[in-house]
């Protein structure tokens, strides 16, 4: 019995050997997977309520691998760990540690120089996570959770809404995200700092 798992607008397939790496073989429908990665990622949060998390660790390459692999550990092999393939987004597999390493220097640059508000330099910093898609998997919901930690442990902010329903199933909300992030694509990130805020 494999992972047959049907898409909805928005998320990335995964390759057969990415769905090799499901560690609970029992997983073989996509509402099961939801399931099972929800409550790893509820995991997660408890980690980082317990954990202390300053400017500096969070803009590391280390840091984004680990709360990925503290997110999806307990379902994917591959959590935490760089995308081998290329996908219908992202740059090219060879470029990710590139890509991250320039998003890490101009985040930490936004901070010193204060080039936007501390909303917009989170938000930025999510983004350009899911438009790298450092992942086989997860990178919304990884890029969604980042921005949190920075705006919450690095800022000391209240973390952002995303329009507090779930934003991994089909519907109204998610068309919303998705649309505000296209608009990001283009440069404007009006709509998707207020989304996140929503």
């Amino acid at each position: 019995m494999g992972l047959e798992l049907n898409y909805i607008n928005g998320q990335t397939p995964l390759d057969e050997d990415e769905k090799d790496g499901l560690i609970i073989k029992t997983i073989s429908t996509r509402s099961d997977l939801d399931e099972f990665e929800q409550l790893n990622i509820e995991e997660a949060k408890i980690w980082l309520l317990k954990t202390k998390q300053t400017l500096t660790k969070i803009l590391s390459e280390d840091f984004i691998r680990e709360l990925h692999s503290k997110m999806f550990g307990n379902v994917w092999s591959w959590a935490g760990v760089f995308r081998n393939s290329n996908k219908n987004i992202g740059v090219d597999k060879f470029e990710i540690p590139i890509h991250l390493r320039n998003l890490l220097d101009d985040t930490k640059y936004w901070i010193d120089h204060k080039t936007f508000s501390e909303d917009e330099i989170a938000i930025r910093f999510s983004h350009r996570i899911v438009q790298i898609h450092l992942f086989p998997n997860g990178n919304g919901r990884h890029s969604r959770l980042i921005a949190d930690v920075l705006i919450n442990k690095g800022f000391s902010k209240q973390e952002f809404t995303w329009g507090s329903t779930n934003l991994t199933s089909a519907g109204s909300a998610r068309s919303s995200y998705l649309t505000a992030l296209k608009n990001a694509d283009e440069g404007n990130f009006k709509d998707i700092i207020q989304f996140a805020r929503s």
